[in-house]
């Protein structure tokens, strides 16, 4: 049987069960174009898998997912009689240090939204107004970077102060309040924009560069590399990875929770709203958000403290 027939069938059946198999689906489709489309089953080799695993530079946490999506899919050949022997490695590499997000203290985030107006000598592609924004926003209401540039102007609605987050990473729509500050620069921004003389239409980007075009992940991507080099912001904890854009929404989530605490809020019960607030499926996701900090370590021990010591004082 052809691998894409199979991939095409397994596909089907995992999605049958009541599962959402469109991101494992993806990972089978790119696997059977690596190996070609007209490959049998039977006929590839472990080398080719191995090849498809080990991808170009260093091992990381991917491997790992597209050896257990692919483990799923041999299991279910082997079942139907399609393949006698799985071509899946038998040596497993050792999974890498678990990522660690970077959580900016207020003091970054303040010299990071004040390095945009000098981040870079030419600002050919983005204003520095457009770059602050966007910051701003998905730090505010804890947005996903493509989730932030995805928005358009029928998105957002400063009357109402409210985004509306469409089709995400879980294939879910979601409503976002804005906080009065963050509402009165995003609606400072949207005038800018609409004086610049950019498309007014209600499908048109809410971000864009200087040209009137959606702004690329990989510009502003770029950008707050440069930012983040010449404000001098850098990890010295010894983990693996710099400080991203991507970690502004991890910081949204531990300085809400920190605050939580210091306002003596039940966070317990806050914990599922922050969770449905961050687009998250479950507490789990959220909690994968929610990196101890000196910060939040004190906040939660003083809250420790307090219950401790009136149940002794109650005794």
């Amino acid at each position: 049987m052809k691998l894409a027939q199979l991939v095409a069938q397994y596909a089907t059946f995992r999605k049958s069960l009541g599962e959402d198999f469109e991101s494992d689906t993806r990972v089978l489709q790119s696997f059977s174009r690596s190996i070609g489309a007209e490959a049998d089953i039977a006929d590839v080799q472990a080398d080719r898998v191995k090849a498809f695993l080990d991808g170009r530079g260093p091992i990381t946490s991917y491997w790992h997912r597209k050896h257990t999506i692919l483990r799923g899919f041999y299991r279910y050949a082997l079942s139907r009689g399609h393949i006698a022997v799985s071509p899946l490695p038998v040596i497993i590499p050792k999974q890498p240090e678990r990522f660690v997000a970077y959580i900016y203290t207020h003091d970054e985030l303040r010299r990071l939204l004040d390095g945009t107006s000098g981040y870079q000598k030419q600002r050919i592609h983005m204003g520095p107004h457009t770059f602050r924004t966007i910051l701003l926003t998905l730090y505010g209401a804890a947005l996903r970077v493509s989730e932030g540039l995805s928005l358009t102007l029928a998105d957002v609605d400063l009357r109402q102060s409210v985004l509306t987050i469409r089709d995400t990473k879980f294939y879910k729509s979601r409503l976002v309040p804005l906080g009065n500050d963050l509402n009165e620069v995003m609606l400072r921004y949207a005038e800018r924009r609409k004086a610049a003389g950019h498309a007014q239409e209600g499908n048109a980007p809410f971000f864009v560069t200087k040209l009137g075009e959606r702004v690329p992940i990989r510009l502003i991507q770029r950008a707050f590399r440069r930012l983040r080099k010449q404000t001098g912001i850098h990890r010295v904890d010894g983990a693996r990875y710099e400080p991203r854009i991507h970690d502004l929404r991890h910081a949204a989530a531990v300085h809400r929770l920190t605050a939580w605490y210091r306002d003596g809020k039940d966070v317990q019960k806050l914990l599922p709203l922050l969770s449905t607030y961050m687009g998250h499926t479950d507490i789990a996701s959220t909690q994968h958000y929610l990196t101890m900090t000196p910060e939040l370590l004190q906040e939660a021990s003083a809250r420790f403290a307090s219950y401790a010591f009136s149940e002794v004082s109650r005794g």
